[in-house]
């Protein structure tokens, strides 16, 4: 499924399309490269989900907890991470397997522990600068 995005206001309603068609899904990888907007675009999902708190890129943190109607959020920056031995000291099973939503950029970074059920979302720049994302 592909959902083009020609600015940013376009992405809450490119939040919306996500998470609406995305069944029962709760864990999603974000691919893409450095710039093109995933953070932003999770802020704008954490939007959708009527995230409480104010959402900012987890970078240094690895991991940022946002409060919902729909439970707790979980925003993951795997960037920095040398290791995946540093995601198990972290705990991510208990926040991949909770059922709460998990949003998790650099998947690449920790390849064999990401779910197999995980919805991978793929953000692709075009020439003109929209975007076009690609859930699998």
């Amino acid at each position: 499924m592909e959902y083009r995005v020609a600015n940013t206001e376009s992405l809450p309603a490119a939040a919306a399309w996500l998470i609406e068609n995305a069944g029962d899904k709760r864990v999603f990888v974000f691919q893409a490269p450095m710039g093109a907007g995933k953070t932003t675009f999770i802020k704008a999902i954490c939007a959708y989900l009527q995230v409480e708190d104010s959402t900012s890129s987890p970078t240094f943190s690895i991991v940022n907890e946002y409060h919902s109607e729909n439970g707790p959020i979980y925003h993951f920056d795997f960037y920095r991470l040398k290791s995946e031995q540093e995601a198990f000291d972290l705990g991510y099973e208990e926040y991949f397997y909770s059922g709460d939503y998990c949003f998790i950029e650099w998947p690449e970074k920790i390849p064999n522990l990401i779910p197999e059920d995980a919805a991978a979302v793929k953000i692709e720049v075009t020439e003109d600068q929209s975007r076009t994302i690609i859930m699998k």
